[in-house]
């Protein structure tokens, strides 16, 4: 599998797999990621994943203010900070383990379907040829890998959808979706964790606080987790919710 590592702009560099998002190239953005978080680069201050990138972002005057310790093999710190980290990425491409032993990672997720809470659940399975119930049983009977963190705090781009239940999204977004809600958009399904814009295929919530701002970490979920949907009545829902036992 081919990798490029490539500038972003002035302090940042991106390793990138190319565009196909696919669980071999999710265990090498893992764990390339997990190698920079535990032994991260001279002068690096934030590490982000995506479907098929890393991007390292640093301080692109580290190297000129401490240049004597990263010196390169010539004696000299080299012509850019960016050609020094591009250089450290490449060296640790070569040794990177492919991928870490997630196992045993599985988040459940229970979900009330239908009615208010997945609003259009009816008319994706009009457009799947389905029954709103065969819809309900593929969704949760599905296991999900999360690639990536994004959009909004806390929410996941989930893999793994089966095509039977695929839609599009929809040709007006909604000004606001509830916190919770747990939606389809093409060959993903995702759950918002706050309230926000969006134009996802919503087909139920959860009573789950997926983003929570005064915990550490604050987001319930992370990139390289399997998530199972685990149906729920309206009754469970409100249990959960108001967190009776």
């Amino acid at each position: 599998m081919s990798v490029n590592v490539y500038p972003l702009g002035e302090c940042a560099a991106v390793v990138d797999w190319g565009r196909g998002i696919e669980p071999q190239t999710h265990r090498k953005v893992r764990a390339l990621t997990a190698r920079l978080e535990s032994c991260p680069l001279p002068g690096q201050i934030e590490v982000v994943p995506a479907f098929t990138t890393v991007t390292v972002f640093y301080d692109s005057y580290f190297l000129f203010r401490y240049g004597e310790q990263y010196k390169n093999e010539s004696g000299s710190v080299g012509g850019s900070a960016y050609e020094w980290v591009r250089g450290q990425l490449l060296a640790l491409l070569e040794q990177l383990e492919d991928g870490l032993d997630e196992s045993g990672e599985k988040v459940e997720i229970p979900v009330c379907y239908g009615g208010e809470f997945g609003p259009d659940l009816d008319a994706v399975a009009t457009y799947c040829g389905l029954t709103p119930g065969e819809v309900i049983d593929i969704h949760s009977r599905g296991e999900y890998r999360i690639y990536m963190i994004g959009f909004a705090p806390g929410f996941p781009y989930l893999g793994g959808m089966s095509r039977k239940i695929a839609v599009p999204r929809r040709e007006v977004p909604r000004l606001s979706i509830p916190a919770g809600s747990v939606g389809i958009a093409g060959m993903q399904t995702g759950v918002y964790p706050i309230a926000t814009p969006g134009g996802w295929q919503l087909i139920g919530r959860t009573p789950l606080a997926l983003f929570r701002p005064h915990q550490d970490p604050p987001s319930l979920l992370k990139a390289g987790q399997t998530v199972k949907f685990v149906p729920i009545s309206p009754a469970d829902y409100e249990r959960l919710k108001e967190g009776r036992s």
